[in-house]
């Protein structure tokens, strides 16, 4: 749905202004025909598969995310020799970004773990819980604060900040409320993709700065994004409208109304651990531990 929002958005600006997005000048188009089509699929092709290593295995269930992410590693280290660019300094560059951006993210959630501990030990998840039931209007006003609520902090908060810190303190609310959580954590997805592409921290912003030529002006590229913020927000209005879009491809029961029930034993009878399944001495271990708090 989002891509598609973006293809008609891109369409219909060619066509009522043209001027905004001109042709390529006919000194650069010296290539037509097979020439062309196969210049566009060895610079498609690759990406593409790329994605599909990431993206495809994790949705079609033949990789964990973790797993993807290392098959994503894999090609592209591939899809650089193939392009004869990789080289030990490459390698090493790849390697020390990576380590610095894992760093920052195990800290960021180390940071949330301490930060929701504390918050939790004082009783502030009851706090902000009880505020967010008060709320007029139900689900309906509880979605609408949150969903504005997470657009002004993602000014100021990236992904991984509000996913780790406040994400937690809505999902509690939400299953009260009676709002599905997969269709809930899609629907703040979508709106906390905004944090990249709107000032001061949007990522996104500060790539496009990177490669843009110094004629481009920095507010030329802030003012270039509204567009991009819109499409995004009527993203979040279109789920909102119709969760269907993504109920309807959730096959089972939500995480949500799964409940692990703790197998019976016949009354009077001491089971041994050599004796439990591991499935047995799972629940045993949950129930010793809800009954230690």
């Amino acid at each position: 749905m989002q891509v598609l929002l973006f293809c008609a958005y891109v369409a219909i600006l060619s066509i009522v202004m043209p001027q905004h997005m001109p042709p390529v000048p006919k000194s650069f188009r010296t290539l037509s025909g097979w020439p062309l089509l196969r210049k566009a699929l060895w610079g498609m092709v690759p990406s593409l598969v790329l994605i599909f290593l990431v993206l495809g295995t994790i949705l079609l269930g033949l990789a964990t995310p973790t797993e993807g992410g290392a098959m994503g590693a894999v090609g592209a280290m591939a899809l650089a020799a193939l392009h004869r660019r990789l080289t030990w300094n490459l390698l090493y560059q790849g390697m020390e970004t990576t380590m610095r951006i894992t760093a920052m993210v195990i800290f960021i959630l180390v940071g949330s773990t301490v930060f929701g501990l504390v918050f939790r030990g004082v009783d502030g998840d009851l706090w902000i819980e009880d505020l967010l039931m008060a709320l007029p209007g139900g689900a309906t006003g509880f979605l609408i604060f949150v969903n504005v609520f997470v657009f002004v902090l993602a000014f100021f908060l990236d992904f991984f900040e509000i996913a780790f810190i406040v994400i937690p303190l809505l999902a509690p609310v939400a299953q009260k409320l009676g709002i599905d959580l997969i269709w809930f954590g899609v629907l703040l997805g979508a709106n906390m993709q905004t944090s990249f592409m709107h000032p001061p921290f949007g990522f996104a912003l500060f790539y496009v700065r990177g490669i843009a030529p110094r004629e481009v002006k920095s507010s030329d590229i802030y003012w270039g994004a509204v567009p991009w913020v819109f499409l995004q927000l009527l993203l979040v209005a279109i789920i909102i409208a119709w969760p269907e879009l993504v109920t309807s491809f959730v096959k089972g029961d939500s995480p949500a109304a799964v409940e692990m029930q703790a197998p019976a034993s016949p009354q009077g009878a001491d089971i041994s651990p050599q004796e439990m399944t591991e499935d047995e001495k799972a629940a045993a271990d949950i129930q010793n531990s809800l009954k230690g708090r």
